[in-house]
């Protein structure tokens, strides 16, 4: 019998600075117990960098900034607010962060770890929002690891039944 090689992944684009943030974060995310999913659009006009679904259900939001010119584009952060329970800027430790509103938590973070600094205080969701937020969270991550495995979802084959 033939061996079978492995399916080859075609080679990643680099990161992008935001990128390698975000990886740290969600890494150090993951070793307090969340799950965590980066580019999640919670509503048409807002894309959040990762959205993290703890333990108990919390759900935090973390903006990650490479530079100065990108936190000083960035006029949305406010509108993520309302769709989480702890809002987070994940800096590099070169990063001006008296930039940064203090009401907000701060997170130190690298291409692979981070170190939270300031935690944000909590404003919980109601009860419907977090549902909302969790459905969305959770068919985003579906979908996703669903495209791993099936890069044409949606597109039946003729199969014995069909």
């Amino acid at each position: 019998m033939p061996q079978m090689q492995p399916a080859l992944l075609p080679p990643a684009a680099p990161l992008s600075p935001g990128q390698r943030l975000a990886r740290g974060t969600c890494r150090h995310l993951a070793a307090l117990g969340f799950a965590c999913v980066e580019e999640l659009v919670p509503t048409s006009g807002l894309r959040v960098d990762v959205m993290a679904l703890g333990p108990k259900g919390e759900i935090w939001v973390v903006e990650c900034k490479s530079s100065r010119a990108d936190f000083q584009t960035d006029r949305k952060w406010r509108g993520y607010l309302a769709w989480c329970d702890r809002f987070f800027w994940s800096v590099d430790a070169d990063f001006p962060v008296e930039m940064l509103p203090e009401e907000t938590g701060l997170i130190f973070a690298d291409d692979y770890d981070a170190e939270l600094i300031r935690m944000a205080p909590e404003t919980k969701l109601a009860a419907p929002r977090r549902k909302l937020v969790t459905q969305i969270f959770a068919r985003t991550a579906a979908q996703r690891l669903q495209g791993l495995r099936d890069p044409a979802p949606g597109r039946a084959l003729r199969g014995p039944l069909g």
